[in-house]
């Protein structure tokens, strides 16, 4: 399955190449653009968004059914290569992100819907 992706600035380019290698259609946020901005850009262009950025686990905020999707890495230590291994079990595992708020651990992925 192919899923259409918008990175944020906090994302390694190791992840963007890989996720084009595997046929998904991928973006990334200019730097320096704040989080309301990000997820107005996810929604406008239907894009999940991918973010180490710990702000856009807040259910309150950014609550499911709100945007296309959003997963947070909160793998650690944040090398490139954790991040990507852990991502890509993750896709592998999940086949529908569409409206979920989805938050990666090196132990375990939480979605909520």
């Amino acid at each position: 399955m192919s899923f259409r992706f918008l990175l944020d600035e906090n994302i390694p380019r190791k992840i963007y190449r890989l996720l084009r290698e595997r046929g998904h259609y991928v973006e990334y946020v200019s730097s320096g653009v704040d989080d309301d901005t990000v997820i107005d850009i996810a929604k406008s262009r239907n894009l999940i968004l991918i973010t180490r950025d710990s702000d856009f686990a807040d259910e309150v905020r950014y609550p499911p059914h709100s945007h296309p999707g959003i997963i947070v890495l909160r793998v650690h230590p944040t090398l490139p290569r954790l991040l990507a291994e852990k991502l890509i079990e993750a896709l592998d595992a999940i086949k529908n992100i569409d409206e979920k708020l989805i938050i990666i651990y090196n132990d375990r992925i939480e979605i909520i819907e």
